[in-house]
């Protein structure tokens, strides 16, 4: 605690490993000094912890370790030139749907089961992930996958990982092959935001009881829109506006964030 000024130990979560601390002062500039301490993450609380009753969660490189579009784009021989496009939008710098377009068109022609050989050899979820989302779901929460990927990649590995359901962009398919376009509505920004408020005023929860987590620009509006909004390995716009930061730990760690001791955790 000597490391924080001004903290006092409330309680120990896990004896040496997760703690509930208390701190006045200025929110972001408890953020801040809490950033700079080695190996550390953290969650502002502005009050009394709320339970999660429902979780949203953002896929590509949170979720899971890649970026599933970058991946199969290798397969076609565009990797580099659909990852800088990739970043730029996580960045920010670039308009999600045009941003999406832009790489899917590169994919046209593609076979349609090269999105299978690209899930058994390249695709993995996070340490942590499984567990995270099956503590969450025994202690009575909802958990939603929503991602600008695509349906083909996500379906699979919310049903690997264990989440109630998932919503992601469609990839259009003719005669086996990729036709370098998207079916229905795109899940962007804003219908990430809205997957969130919807399932919160379904449920008839408060916003407090609401969690949120993403890595990229693309989940700032549904992180903001949570209770406790978590930024995981995130780029720097979401980590600016997150209420907790998972730069070091597995996704397992946000159990701890809520309170909830190893102890209690569904581990598979």
């Amino acid at each position: 605690m000597e490391q924080i000024p001004g903290a006092r130990l409330l309680d120990w979560i896990e004896q040496g490993s997760a703690a509930d601390i208390s701190m006045d002062g200025d929110p972001g500039a408890i953020k801040a000094a809490l950033s700079q301490l080695d190996g550390v993450d953290f969650a502002l609380w502005p009050g009394e912890r709320t339970p999660a009753r429902l979780l949203v969660a953002d896929m590509d490189s949170t979720m899971i370790g890649q970026e599933c579009i970058d991946e199969l784009a290798d397969y076609a021989g565009f990797k580099d030139r659909v990852a800088a496009i990739t970043e730029r939008a996580m960045q920010g710098e670039l308009d999600f749907a045009h941003a999406l377009a832009e790489r899917v068109a590169l994919l046209e022609g593609l076979d349609a089961s090269v999105i299978q050989q690209c899930l058994a050899e390249r695709i993995r979820p996070n340490p942590g992930a499984s567990t995270l989302v099956r503590t969450m779901r025994a202690r009575g929460a909802e958990t939603i996958l929503v991602s600008g990927g695509f349906t083909a990649f996500v379906a699979p590995i919310a049903a690997q990982i264990g989440f109630d359901r998932f919503e992601a962009n469609v990839l259009g398919v003719h005669d086996d092959k990729l036709t370098g376009l998207t079916e229905g509505q795109i899940v962007d920004s804003r219908r990430k935001h809205d997957v969130l408020v919807e399932a919160r005023d379904r449920l008839g929860l408060p916003s407090a009881a609401t969690m949120a987590i993403g890595d990229g620009a693309n989940d700032i509006s549904m992180v903001e829109a949570a209770g406790l909004g978590i930024a995981f390995r995130a780029k720097p716009a979401l980590a600016a506006v997150a209420d907790a930061r998972l730069d070091h730990h597995g996704l397992d760690a946000l159990l701890w964030m809520q309170g909830i001791p190893r102890s209690e955790w569904v581990e598979d």
